[in-house]
């Protein structure tokens, strides 16, 4: 590929990311994670209903009546139902009025998630600010797998630690010197990282994601720092993004993928 063509496919890829921050349902819509454990009495502030983690553990126990206003697929809702885990904000079966009660389950704690399109952080966002689009930050790069998962223990951006699941390593070369990064691993075989450099919490976010997509069957794949994007914390404090694992912040600026967000 041309680097004027990968330059316009960035360019392409810089509008989606700015629409998808955006949408209604979005990562700026969210504004407020609420964890069950937190909760004695199951009540989350300004959201009708009672939710409780279910007695045997595997969901969260909503109860609610008919003057709460909660709609469940759609359609009012008033008794109990057990909730399991949402994919996302987009399949969150609860809502009260336009807000979706997102439920999910980290590490066996479970919590409620509150995306409403009325967030302040909609009305705010005026883009992404990234640096200029670099050909020579797109690196060939190969996956050394672990000879099994491992689980590393990293603070999270709430303040608490947690266990993050680490598939094993993604080599590149710079400037003559090889370096690698702890990666994960989604269902799929598609990688990501964590990761922070020079510019952290300088010119860019305090750390960002990188995303390299799957290795083929050699364990190659292209690491492209243009598309370093900022994690979803740096669109919303109440989501718990995991901070570099130890050996992920690169000893050299990276001044190549997204930076900050912008406001009016």
């Amino acid at each position: 590929m041309s680097t004027s063509d990968a330059r316009q496919r960035w360019k392409e890829w810089r509008e989606e990311r700015a629409e998808a921050a955006s949408a209604p349902y979005g990562p700026l819509a969210l504004t407020g994670t609420h964890w069950l454990s937190e909760l004695p009495e199951g009540r989350i502030p300004d959201t009708p209903g009672r939710w409780t983690e279910a007695p045997d553990g595997t969901g969260v126990l909503l109860t609610a009546s008919a003057g709460d206003g909660l709609t469940l697929d759609g359609r009012p809702f008033e008794g109990a139902t057990v909730l399991t885990a949402d994919a996302g904000p987009g399949s969150a079966r609860v809502a009260h009025g336009e807000r979706k009660l997102l439920v999910l389950c980290r590490e066996g704690q479970w919590a409620v998630r509150v995306f409403d399109p009325a967030a302040p952080g909609r009305r705010e966002f005026a883009g992404i600010d990234a640096f200029a689009y670099d050909a020579s930050w797109v690196l060939p790069g190969v996956f050394r797998p672990y000879d099994r998962d491992r689980t590393v223990a990293v603070e999270n951006a709430d303040g608490r630690t947690r266990g993050l699941g680490v598939a094993g390593e993604l080599a590149f070369v710079k400037d003559g010197e090889e370096y690698a990064l702890r990666v994960s691993a989604e269902a799929d075989g598609s990688l990501w990282a964590v990761i922070a450099d020079g510019t952290s919490g300088v010119s860019s976010y305090r750390f960002r994601f990188l995303k390299p997509g799957v290795p083929d069957a050699e364990g190659r794949l292209t690491v492209d720092f243009n598309r370093a994007l900022l994690p979803p914390c740096a669109f919303a404090e109440h989501f718990i993004c995991p901070f570099p694992p130890p050996g992920n912040r690169l000893p050299f600026d990276v001044p190549a993928g997204e930076r900050n967000l912008l406001a009016r």
